[in-house]
């Protein structure tokens, strides 16, 4: 597990340098070529409960447009919200993240940056909104799964081996502690048979060739159903 983490280090800091040298214009036009692919691609056309990842300002797919496009499209959108765990255990992560669903276009315009200059849901609304883990204070979550994540990350490939999209995190573990608990509501709910479709948005130069690769994944890391490239490339899994 520790040559894990450290090859995975090692790939965000390559990533981190190679995306550092990306002009403005660059990532602007790749998120834009993302969100007309994404906007005629079926999984994305037919799902009614969509969470969407808010952007950093650099270094990855902007997905401003993608939220204002499903928000306006009639879609239920839910994005990330990182709070405190409240199940206290040394096997647990101490910060988990929840998806809160947007209320329309006027809600999401008005969300404000955070230290990172991500939009971020002010944690006094919380308790106002829907959410997929819900709480005390939100009942109304009870039976909510989502039909499609579209997840960001550091850097992807495919396995040469089985075919599988691989994803590097950022490293805190956000998504596969969020999937896990996810697909355990799902059993509880009776529909495990239609589990939550994983695709990925990455710039071109997040996609590494052999050369580059691999992206070190462990037993937790869950492979993608499909990656959006901006350069207009749609990856699928090798069957």
């Amino acid at each position: 597990m520790a040559s894990l983490n450290v090859a995975k280090q090692q790939l965000r800091t390559a990533m981190k340098h190679k995306l550092r040298a990306l002009s403005h214009d660059s990532i602007l036009s790749q998120s834009t070529t993302v969100f007309n692919t994404l906007k005629t691609f079926k999984p994305f056309v037919d799902a009614k409960r969509v969470s969407i990842f808010l952007s950093m300002p650099k270094g990855e797919i902007q997905t401003d447009g993608i939220v204002k496009h499903a928000l306006i499209s009639g879609k239920e959108v839910f994005v990330p919200y990182l709070h405190k765990n409240p199940m206290e255990s040394p096997n647990l992560p101490s910060r988990v993240m929840d998806m809160v669903r947007l209320r329309n276009l006027a809600d999401y315009e008005s969300l404000k940056p955070d230290a990172w200059g991500i939009p971020s849901i002010d944690a006094a609304t919380v308790h106002e909104r829907q959410r997929i883990f819900g709480g005390p204070d939100a009942h109304h979550s009870e039976s909510v799964l989502l039909d499609l994540i579209l997840m960001p990350g550091v850097a992807f490939d495919i396995d040469p081996d089985h075919g599988g999209i691989r994803r590097l995190g950022h490293g805190k573990g956000f998504y596969d502690y969020f999937l896990d608990r996810h697909s355990s509501k799902a059993v509880l709910l009776g529909k495990k048979d239609s589990p939550v479709l994983l695709y990925g948005l990455a710039l071109s130069e997040q996609f590494l060739s052999p050369s580059e690769g691999p992206v070190p994944v462990g037993p937790l890391d869950q492979p993608l159903d499909g990656l959006l490239l901006g350069n207009g490339e749609v990856k699928i899994p090798r069957k």
